[in-house]
């Protein structure tokens, strides 16, 4: 069991798909823990996986923000952010703003299923 026990997904447009397919394959491991999720990736988690999200505003509208905040009070062990490296983003300093407080509170980040998985402790499929 991971030491994760609040965890934050997000992800741009472009992978919001790949994130809820693999919350769908670690749906057990996810239900064990407390998450938090910006606005349309916190839908869709609700909706299509079934786990109960604490649902922010959409990151571009102060979601990335609020996660942020979250990191700099200690209130979130783990973020995994699926971002799309092939998307041009209009709110860009935001996605930045808020990796940056991950890495300078050292909070558990992961950028794409491989780092997720090592995030929650499963074996990479």
């Amino acid at each position: 069991m991971s030491a994760i026990k609040t965890l934050a997904l997000v992800a741009h447009d472009g992978k919001k798909d790949q994130l809820v397919a693999w919350a769908k394959l670690h749906k057990l491991a996810l239900g064990e823990l407390t998450l938090f999720g910006t606005g349309t990736t916190g839908g869709r988690i609700e909706a299509e996986v079934g786990l109960p999200i604490t649902r922010l505003q959409s990151g571009p509208l102060g979601g990335d923000a609020q996660l942020g905040a979250m990191i700099a009070e200690g209130r979130l062990d783990g973020l995994v952010f699926f971002i799309d490296p092939l998307s041009a983003l209009p709110h860009d300093v935001d996605v930045k703003s808020l990796l940056r407080l991950a890495i300078l509170y050292d909070t558990a980040l992961a950028v794409n299923e491989r780092t997720a998985d090592a995030l929650l402790g499963v074996a990479h499929t």
